[in-house]
C-alpha cells in the first residue's frame, strides 16, 4: 500500500516568500485571520499549503491598489519631459535624488507627463549604479 505523504505546510517565512511580501506583512494577514495558522513542534505558526494556495489566489482576484516597497518607491516632480520619436526621457526630482526614466512616447502623453507633475518613480529592475570616488 502507497505512503501517503501529509499535507505540506509552511512557515510565515515562507509563505511570505511564496507570496512576495515581508514576513511581517504575512504575520500582520495572520493575526488579522485572513488565513488560518497553527503552531508547530517549534512553536512556530505554520499555514496549510491548501489554505495558502486559496489564500495566494483571493490576492490574486484582489484589484492593484499601488502599494509596493518604501524602499523602491521614490515620490517626486517630474523636472523635464524630452521626446523624441517614439521615444521619451523623464527627469524627476525625488528629495535630493534625480531620477530619469526611459519611456514611450505614447506613455508620456497617457499620464500627461510634464514639468511640475506630482510622480512616483518606482525601480523595479537590477540595475548597475556608477560612482565615481
Amino acid at each position: 500500500m502507497a505512503q501517503v505523504s501529509p499535507e505540506p505546510s509552511y512557515t510565515l517565512s515562507h509563505a511570505a516568500r511564496l507570496l512576495g511580501v515581508s514576513p511581517d506583512t504575512v504575520r500582520r494577514w495572520a493575526d488579522a485571520d485572513r488565513f488560518p495558522t497553527t503552531t508547530g513542534t517549534s512553536s512556530r505558526r505554520r499555514v496549510a499549503g491548501a489554505d495558502l494556495a486559496a489564500f495566494a489566489q483571493s490576492l490574486a482576484a484582489e484589484p492593484e491598489t499601488g502599494r509596493t516597497s518604501a524602499r523602491n518607491a521614490f515620490p517626486g516632480l517630474v523636472t523635464r519631459v524630452q521626446m523624441d520619436g517614439v521615444a521619451a526621457q523623464v527627469d524627476i526630482q525625488a528629495g535630493p535624488h534625480r531620477v530619469v526614466s526611459l519611456m514611450t512616447r505614447e506613455a508620456v502623453e497617457e499620464l500627461k507627463l510634464a514639468p511640475g507633475v506630482e510622480v512616483v518613480a518606482l525601480v523595479k529592475a537590477p540595475a548597475v549604479v556608477v560612482q565615481l570616488p
